[in-house]
């Protein structure tokens, strides 16, 4: 049986099933690069047996450098890249060269859908960067344009500040299940899609692992990054339920365990596609994978899942979170030492935080200073540069932007969220409310500072929000 297909747009028909490319990194990490003529011989099998969409990135080892032999067979394939560029200033040049790069490893003079990815969004260059990247598609060099390990609040806030978004590529399985919240949600009311990856949980979401000890060793950075998701949501017991109710429902509709995984993510109605990982060379799944179009989930077998769900907890956060802030579930574990190294978006002297607005000298003042162990964050609106206002028709998106920007004023004072004491929200419609008061819950739902919020006239430059802020560090 043929793979369903869907329509992400007018111009891009996909598999709903999409090959992954990640693990053609592990597959070579020792310094063996696959053949990308027999690569692509892999990849041709696929797409023979109609599963033609590709999904990999830069740093997936030489996984684009395959696909371009396979694109330059003059196949009808599609591939789906990410660009995962180091935070810092995203100058034209840059982004061009980024996705010029990407062009020339696959051998395209146009990419069918590039991914963002960007590490921390208190580095506020990201939405240059996609500004930039909607440009090279208005000019044909992408087809779509997609981020990946977006939160719901970070989707809303480019969507809002004008990015064609159409898709936001993350973890989605019967383990983590957060995408089927509030990013699901949005998806759902701005016409957005989700690829979801990680459905089989690295392979442990299978019957290979069914009723067995809980692994000592693992040496496979797929095993190693799902298996930290296995731990926090409570561990092998747990675990095992979900195995043990997906069983039972594959023995009821005589198909596997990885079947009934993938169905459940994939009758979400704001997923387009699931991404199924291929190791080339090695395993083939064509015939597996085909039979997820053969079923459907009934109420009785969402009724099981959900029982065995109730044995375990949530991933902690919002989808993307994993990548940004403890616990970090990665192949790699801890990536504070990581993210310590993106750059401050602000200069600081003299315990003066500057963010470069042409108003610090005409009025004579800084974003934050600090005082002994106190630090003071002017009044701050949502905008980007020197003068443009971000998501200009979003109060909630703007909340979003600020809270960022007062973080980045924090940081180079060795602040952080948890330092915040008190927060003062000015509005300009009561309308906006909720839609503030959710966003800056967001980042201090758990650190809960004094707060207080106004709906005043108006704010100069007609912003929707500003907030100042006060911090303290320990003594």
């Amino acid at each position: 049986m043929r793979p369903d297909r869907f329509d992400l747009s007018d111009q891009l028909t996909i598999s709903r099933v999409l090959t992954g490319l990640w693990q053609v990194a592990d597959i070579e990490k020792d310094g063996d690069t696959i053949d990308p003529e027999e690569g692509a011989d892999d990849l041709e099998d696929y797409v023979r047996a109609g599963f033609d969409t590709f999904d990999m990135a830069d740093h997936y080892g030489s996984a684009e450098i395959i696909a371009g032999h396979l694109l330059a067979r003059d196949h009808k394939a599609r591939a789906f890249t990410k660009w995962c560029p180091p935070p810092g200033p995203m100058t034209s040049k840059s982004v061009r060269a980024g996705i010029q790069e990407r062009l020339d490893r696959l051998q395209t003079h146009q990419i069918d859908l590039l991914q963002f990815h960007w590490w921390s969004f208190e580095h506020p260059a990201w939405l240059d960067a996609l500004h930039e990247i909607a440009r090279l598609r208005e000019e044909g060099l992408i087809k779509e344009i997609g981020v990946t390990n977006f939160d719901a609040a970070h989707l809303n806030l480019a969507l809002s500040d004008g990015i064609p978004l159409l898709t936001n590529q993350v973890s989605f399985s019967l383990i983590d299940r957060r995408a089927a919240g509030p990013l699901s949600d949005l998806c759902t009311a701005r016409g957005a899609k989700l690829l979801a990856y990680g459905t089989l949980g690295g392979g442990f979401l299978s019957e290979r692992w069914l009723n067995q000890p809980e692994p000592a060793v693992i040496t496979d950075w797929s095993k190693m990054k799902y298996k930290r998701f296995i731990d926090v949501t409570g561990g092998w017991a747990p675990f095992q339920g979900i195995l043990r109710a997906a069983d039972q429902i594959a023995r009821k509709h005589a198909v596997s365990i990885p079947n009934v995984a993938t169905r459940w993510v994939l009758e979400h109605p704001a997923v387009a596609g699931v991404i199924v990982g291929a190791r080339l060379g090695e395993h083939a799944h064509h015939a597996d994978n085909a039979r997820l179009f053969t079923f459907a989930l009934d109420e009785e077998d969402n009724a099981q899942l959900d029982e065995a769900f109730g044995a375990t907890a949530p991933v902690p956060g919002d989808c993307g979170d994993e990548y940004r802030k403890p616990p970090f579930l990665t192949a790699s574990g801890d990536l504070s030492h990581h993210l310590d190294t993106v750059p401050s978006a602000y200069r600081s002297e003299d315990g003066k935080v500057l963010s470069g607005s042409k108003w610090e000298d005409i009025a004579g003042y800084c974003r934050a200073r600090s005082e002994g162990n106190r630090i003071l964050v002017s009044g701050t609106t949502a905008t980007h540069g020197a003068d443009r206002m971000v998501a200009p028709d979003d109060a909630g998106a703007q909340t979003t932007y600020i809270l960022d920007k007062v973080l980045a004023a924090l940081a180079p004072l060795g602040a952080k969220a948890e330092s915040v004491i008190r927060t003062r929200v000015y509005i300009t419609d009561e309308a906006d409310v909720e839609a503030v008061s959710r966003a800056h819950g967001r980042v201090f739902g758990e650190i809960k500072p004094a707060n207080t919020l106004v709906v005043v006239a108006g704010l100069i430059g007609g912003y929707k929000v500003e907030i100042e802020a006060e911090a303290r560090l320990p003594d």
